[in-house]
């Protein structure tokens, strides 16, 4: 017990990189990071959205064949008998 808690004060003591850094490096550090994080998300959409764009690009592309072969319409459910 009077090891952990020697290891537990010995951790305490050891300065961290964001303790010896100053307030105004921190803050321009934290700004960085916030932007880069909304970069990342709006080039998320963007790439969804070119998806998005590229489906409905193929959808309107295709041929008879390949909507006949998609339906789920039967020509034999509608042969007269």
């Amino acid at each position: 017990m009077k090891r952990t808690n020697q290891i537990k004060a010995r951790e305490d003591r050891i300065p961290t990189l964001k303790d010896s850094l100053n307030e105004e490096v921190l803050s321009k550090l934290n700004a960085a990071k916030k932007n880069l994080l909304e970069d990342e998300i709006v080039q998320e959409k963007e790439k969804k959205r070119e998806k998005e764009k590229a489906r409905l690009l193929r959808e309107q592309n295709k041929s008879f064949e390949e909507l006949l072969e998609e339906s789920q319409l039967n020509w034999q459910d509608y042969k007269k008998q």
